[in-house]
């Protein structure tokens, strides 16, 4: 066990709230739990040496950060700063139908409900998951009442400040037949460590439109997770863009809970430097007739390091089931590195899976082509990147936050050197 780990255990050990009953089974579960090794397969390609060295702070300086605007986007802004949430987020009006509850000032009935619902879409696997569960003390949730429609989206903003520690905590509820766009955003470059993890329960009928946005880069420690249960003709969009730093990691889970739901999981991870990013998404097929279609996409410039492992879990009566995994990825460096593993494991006979992994270089002929046109190299390394990755942001359903993230994608192409 690491000596961060023994720290933050001590802490949960002398916090007692609401949330003691699950701090204690999440506590007990980690301390039967190892401290991840190059031997740990879940964790074979990424250390975290940069946590172990990092000097952090459990109670940092107030952090006074603003979100970054984003024209266009109507959205409820929800803000943490260094794990704190801003009260003032919940003083805007809120439509009909949609409830947004902070749980340490929520009712006792409230607090006992949400007991019950906490952490049991999150899978028990998941190490920072466990650590979330015994740090984490500003929790929110957010509720859309069954048949409502919010049109405008919640947006939840984690701002994090130098050698600060952030435990934020989110559970979203969409009743039967309810829609909501929920786009997260975690932004800071300096040394500090975030576990953000998110909750989604989508009942019958309901649809969410959900975005990720894991932009920490430089010195930031990003361990985070989103997880998603559907129900029956339940309806999930998703789509994650994730930027490298020291020690990034998103762990996200979509298991089915009724027949004819539908999830699409489109990511996108860009790299430079000797930044990591590394996604573990995991599917679980366990009813029959549901449809999983899940594209993700890599470019790994300099001496950065990309880890990908896609799962996908057919049970034995899941049958009917259409499953595809798609993982591509571009190296612009001999000494760039991509690890990848998609699995299928299928227990049913009566199913349609695909999937597969290519990793490659840009194009020299296409490059060629455009220098000889006229158009200079860093452009041409640009236009070309930027070609790799375009198809997934146009099948943004939300143009706004497509918009918004297109001239952030061009700069860190700008940024990224072609050298093989």
């Amino acid at each position: 066990m690491s000596v961060w780990l023994e720290n933050a255990i001590a802490r949960a050990n002398s916090t007692s709230d609401w949330l003691s009953p699950i701090r204690s089974v999440s506590l007990a579960a980690l301390k039967d739990t190892p401290w991840p090794t190059r031997k740990t397969e879940a964790w074979r390609y990424t250390s975290l040496k940069s946590l172990e060295r990092a000097t952090l702070s459990p109670s940092p300086s107030v952090n006074q950060d603003t979100p970054e605007q984003i024209d266009g986007f109507e959205s409820f802004n929800l803000v943490f700063r260094n794990g704190e949430f801003d009260l003032d987020s919940l003083t805007q009006p809120l439509p009909a139908g949609l409830m947004i509850s902070y749980l340490p000032t929520a009712s006792e009935e409230m607090k006992q409900a949400s007991l019950d619902e906490f952490s049991q879409i999150k899978p028990g696997r998941h190490l920072f998951g466990l650590i979330n569960d015994v740090l984490a003390q500003h929790v929110v949730r957010i509720e859309v009442a069954e048949g409502v429609s919010i049109s405008q989206a919640i947006r939840i903003t984690s701002l994090i400040g130098l050698n600060s520690e952030s435990h934020t905590r989110v559970f979203v509820k969409l009743n039967k037949g309810a829609s909501l766009t929920v786009s997260e955003h975690y932004q800071g470059n300096v040394e500090s460590l975030n576990t953000g993890f998110v909750e989604y329960d989508i009942c019958a009928e309901a649809k969410l439109e959900h975005y990720r946005f894991a932009l920490q880069t430089d010195k930031a420690i990003s361990l985070g997770g989103c997880h998603f249960k559907l129900g029956e003709r339940a309806d999930l969009n998703s789509t994650l863009v994730g930027f490298g730093s020291d020690l990034s990691r998103v762990d996200t889970d979509i298991i089915y809970d009724g027949e004819f739901a539908t999830a699409k999981l489109n990511a996108f991870y860009l790299l430079d430097g000797k930044e990591l990013f590394d996604l573990h998404a995991t599917v679980e097929h366990a009813v029959p007739n549901c449809t999983t279609l899940e594209n993700v996409r890599g470019i790994v410039a300099d001496r950065a390091k990309a880890v990908f492992n896609g799962r996908i879990h057919i049970h034995r009566h899941a049958q009917k089931t259409l499953a595809e995994l798609n993982n591509r990825n571009l190296l612009l460096s001999d000494k760039a590195e991509i690890n990848t593993k998609p699995e299928l494991e299928i227990y049913a006979d009566d199913v349609r899976c695909a999937h597969g992994a290519t990793v490659a270089e840009i194009d020299k002929h296409a490059l060629y082509y455009l220098e000889s046109r006229g158009i200079s190299r860093s452009k041409a390394q640009v236009m070309l990147n930027f070609g790799f990755i375009n198809e997934l942001i146009d099948q943004m359903p939300n143009q706004v936050l497509a918009e918004w993230i297109r001239p952030q994608i061009r700069n860190r192409f700008a940024e990224m050197e072609v050298t093989r």
